[in-house]
């Protein structure tokens, strides 16, 4: 049984052993109904014979019994030399009649939930006593006697199974070694979780694991990537589904694109920000190629969300809109406004009635509804990870946020509490900018604090000061101004300063730092200096 030609397998005994059963009962049935003998432990031996069928324990196939509160039940050679015996040896099938062993023809296993486990805040304990041992044991060995063995690790393939021994009488090498590859990458990705998880509990003050596990299982195919020719898929982290736009439920609109899922989950990033630093109000932000072109906060939703849309209008087209307020009417009815046009619409929940406004009044518009913990978690995440040619680059995530109180006031009149607080915002913002990143903005007359122009990805600061002063037009007089990093020159403030600008935050550190201070001493411009720098690549 060595070549794509051999013949379908025919299933006569089956193993099966779940934690989650959904569908198990069915397919269980399906697969007696076609003669094969059912063998299963524990819960699940409980449900199938619940249902009414004929269900031999392992207790029985072993010889002994389950022990240690479940944790030995299938460690036993009549599992395992069932399951790998190559029957078509002489001496293998020589063996097993010796010891009076019989070959098992499929397994069905899914494994404990460990990586539920682990997002639900579980004690160490607890957390330990979810690591499955006989499962994964027997997932192994199945696959690695693909030749005659099935091994089915996902109910997702349960029916597909089912549909190979309906019309062959058994599954194809073809099939068998489909589910051998999707079970050894189920156990990778479990294992992975396990090591992460628990070298996270004995890390201490390191920031970077010793050996980097990256497992995404795919949730998808993509029409394609940033471009027509590349093929594209979507993979989600087991751990962490919650914490981002994969984990997101669509309640409207056209499937969603690789760019579409990149600039949602700049949007995430950005709103997820706003409420770590100003959790008392509502966030808003406009995403256009990953960039904030609008971001804004207010009392209410609905202004944050019209502040943010003013922020630059001709960008804001075609955009994507995050919030991290649940959308009532109000909001989806200035997000209906004829001058809006949307792709992505990101919410933690919304209101009945702004939902079936939304969904009549665009068509396409693809409605994201976020788990309750996506913000939240997005904010806690703790390492970024981005591939690079041969490997991965590592590095702890920027969550260190200090008060406005904690910046240093390096020159001009001392800043209103209202303004370091429209200041932070705009910190924020650039933080989510590309580098070289500007932010101009300030309080609106409505209450809101709002971004009003930016000036991102240049490749020097005075170009992004300008670009900043261009975007933010007339509004720029009287604003603030935040840098992602420092001057090297004064000339990035004072075209800031000759706009009307009138209070400038950046790290400081430069070797010319007093000539900007000098400056805005001079013009009657306020400097605060933060000491952190916010580059994004």
């Amino acid at each position: 049984m060595s070549n794509a030609h051999s013949a379908p397998v025919p299933i006569r005994r089956a193993l099966i052993s779940v934690w989650d059963k959904t569908g198990v009962v069915e397919f269980a049935r399906a697969l007696a109904e076609g003669g094969t003998e059912l063998i299963s432990t524990g819960g699940t031996a409980r449900a199938l014979a619940e249902a009414g069928l004929k269900v031999r324990s392992i207790d029985e196939l072993t010889g002994f019994p389950e022990m240690l509160d479940g944790r030995v039940k299938t460690l036993h050679p009549a599992v395992h030399a069932g399951l790998l015996a190559r029957m078509g040896l002489p001496e293998h099938a020589a063996a097993m009649r010796e010891q009076g062993l019989e070959p098992i023809d499929l397994v069905c296993i899914n494994l404990y939930p460990f990586e539920r486990t682990m997002e639900g805040g579980a004690s160490f304990d607890e957390a330990i006593e979810m690591i499955d041992i006989g499962g994964p044991s027997m997932v192994r060995s199945a696959a690695k006697n693909a030749e005659r063995v099935t091994v089915v690790t996902d109910p997702a393939d349960y029916e597909r199974v089912l549909a190979e021994v309906r019309e062959h009488g058994g599954t194809t090498l073809t099939k068998r070694r489909k589910l051998q590859a999707k079970a050894f990458a189920r156990t990778a990705a479990y294992d992975a979780a396990i090591a992460t998880w628990i070298e996270a509990q004995q890390a201490g003050d390191a920031s970077t694991p010793s050996t980097l596990r990256v497992i995404g299982v795919r949730v998808g195919e993509l029409r394609y990537g940033e471009n027509p020719h590349q093929p594209a898929a979507a993979y989600v982290d087991p751990g962490r589904a919650h914490a981002g736009v994969l984990g997101a439920a669509q309640l409207h609109g056209k499937a969603l694109s690789y760019n579409n899922l990149l600039d949602a989950d700049a949007a995430l990033g950005a709103v997820a920000l706003l409420a770590r630093i100003v959790p008392d109000v509502a966030g808003a932000v406009v995403i256009k190629h990953t960039n904030p072109c609008g971001l804004a906060t207010a009392p209410t939703l609905a202004r944050a969300t019209d502040a943010a849309l003013a922020g630059d209008p001709l960008a804001a087209f075609g955009g994507i809109v995050a919030v991290n307020r649940t959308i009532d009417d109000t909001t989806a009815a200035r997000l209906c406004e004829d001058s809006a046009f949307l792709e992505v619409l990101l919410a933690p929940g919304y209101a009945e009635d702004a939902l079936k406004r939304l969904r009549e009044r665009w068509k396409n518009l693809r409605i994201l509804a976020l788990d309750a913990r996506a913000v939240e978690a997005e904010a806690s995440s703790t390492l970024d990870v981005r591939s690079v040619a041969g490997g991965w680059l590592a590095q702890a995530r920027d969550t260190e946020w200090p008060a406005p109180d904690t910046w240093s006031h390096a020159a001009g009149p001392t800043p209103a509490p209202k303004d370091l607080r429209a200041a932070a915002v705009l910190e924020a913002a650039t933080a989510r900018l590309s580098s070289n990143a500007i932010a101009i903005g300030g309080p609106t007359p409505d209450g809101a604090v709002a971004l009003f122009g930016s000036g991102c990805g240049q490749v020097d600061r005075v170009s992004a000061c300008h670009l900043a002063v261009r975007k933010a037009g007339d509004r720029a007089r009287g604003a603030i101004a935040a840098s992602d990093a420092f001057f090297p020159f004064p000339d990035g403030p004072e075209a800031l300063i000759d706009a009307g600008v009138r209070l400038i935050v950046h790290p400081g550190g430069s070797r010319r730092d007093n000539e900007t201070f000098a400056l805005c001493e001079q013009r009657g411009v306020t400097c605060m200096t933060t000491g952190r720098r916010r580059f994004r690549h």
